[in-house]
């Protein structure tokens, strides 16, 4: 029998709930949404149709996230991967010219 995966432990707050509706407001899709903010598209769902955050006004337009579609987990991991030996080969660099410097 399959267990159910454990709960990912992200709630949404008020402040997220207000992030929601403005995106909503300005035409962003719900699967957009729910990969900003890491969670279910049920969770957007339940935001979009009032069954929580019903008394939460929608941020302005200016506080939002840029729209969506957001990149893949994966090719997030790859750009922090690529920006960590960039990182290293710019400190690498910069002690070459240090050494020689002295």
């Amino acid at each position: 029998m399959r267990r159910r995966a454990e709960p990912s432990g992200i709630t949404l707050s008020a402040a997220d709930a207000a992030l929601i509706k403005g995106m909503l407001l300005r035409g962003d899709r719900q699967h957009d949404i729910a990969a900003w903010f890491g969670v279910n598209g049920g969770r957007i769902a339940e935001v979009a149709t009032s069954y929580r955050f019903s008394e939460v006004a929608p941020a302005a337009c200016d506080n939002l996230p840029p729209p969506g579609p957001y990149p893949k987990v994966r090719e997030a991991v790859a750009a922090i991967e690529a920006l960590a030996a960039a990182k290293k080969a710019l400190i690498a660099a910069e002690e070459t010219i240090r050494r020689y410097a002295a």
